[in-house]
């Protein structure tokens, strides 16, 4: 049962196997993975994926990370996680949600959400409670579109129009996050891969598909990071 607190996740939760294709697709360069090495390498560190959907991250860390929890409210998409990390040394699944981690406290070096839960305002709980698992010295690590720039951002602007990024990006700024934009792709080698991606993601209407030879997409993302150290200092929870 998906618990009732749980923050729903349309693309994933209903086209699980789409979604591979655009998790597939996201940045090919590696940038994200670059820049997260570089403020904070994942080697023997205790990781924790949040919203970690069917495990697609999962193995990536467990190739240098000491040991790897991932954590996902969906049972069916934990059971693919859980499948797809099976035989691999230090990797677990957890059925959780960001409001209530089953990781005890005081525990995680690095933590990781892509695009899950923490997208600003109203996600407080979920800041508590890496408050709490977050180790001193540790890094969270947010990944979130950027809306004020790229192909992607305007995307996200048409079908948002509510949304305020100046908005989110005071949210972040106030509870300590440094921003970092990456500009990175979306690359596809099927024309239809990429109309069936943006199908779950977006109203058609929207977007800009015109071209024909259209396979990749300029995709502006913010990532987001708090060091557990100083900063929980200033806030009165360093452990």
């Amino acid at each position: 049962m998906i618990p009732a607190e749980a923050v729903p996740s349309p693309n994933i939760w209903r086209h699980p196997d789409v979604y591979e294709l655009e998790n597939l697709a996201v940045d090919p360069d590696g940038v994200i993975e670059a820049a997260m090495e570089r403020i904070r390498p994942m080697a023997g560190a205790r990781v924790l994926d949040i919203g970690c959907g069917t495990g697609f991250h999962l193995p990536r860390f467990a190739r240098s990370a000491a040991r790897v929890t991932g954590v996902e409210p969906h049972p069916a998409l934990a059971a693919r996680a859980r499948k797809r990390v099976a035989g691999l040394d230090g990797v677990e699944v957890l059925n959780g949600v960001a409001q209530r981690l089953p990781v005890p406290d005081s525990v995680v070096e690095v933590a990781h959400a892509r695009w899950a839960y923490f997208f600003g305002p109203g996600c407080e709980p979920g800041l508590a409670e890496l408050d709490r698992v977050m180790r001193r010295g540790g890094v969270a690590f947010v990944i979130d579109n950027d809306a004020t720039r790229s192909t992607f951002g305007r995307w996200v602007r048409r079908s948002l129009p509510a949304y305020d990024p100046a908005a989110v990006e005071r949210f972040w700024t106030r509870r300590g996050f440094a921003r970092e934009p990456l500009t990175i792709r979306w690359l596809f080698d099927d024309r239809r891969d990429l109309e069936a991606v943006v199908r779950i993601e977006f109203p058609p209407e929207l977007a800009e598909m015109n071209s024909p030879a259209m396979f990749a997409v300029i995709w502006a993302v913010a990532l987001l990071l708090l060091w557990y150290a100083w900063t929980m200092r200033k806030r009165g929870v360093l452990r």
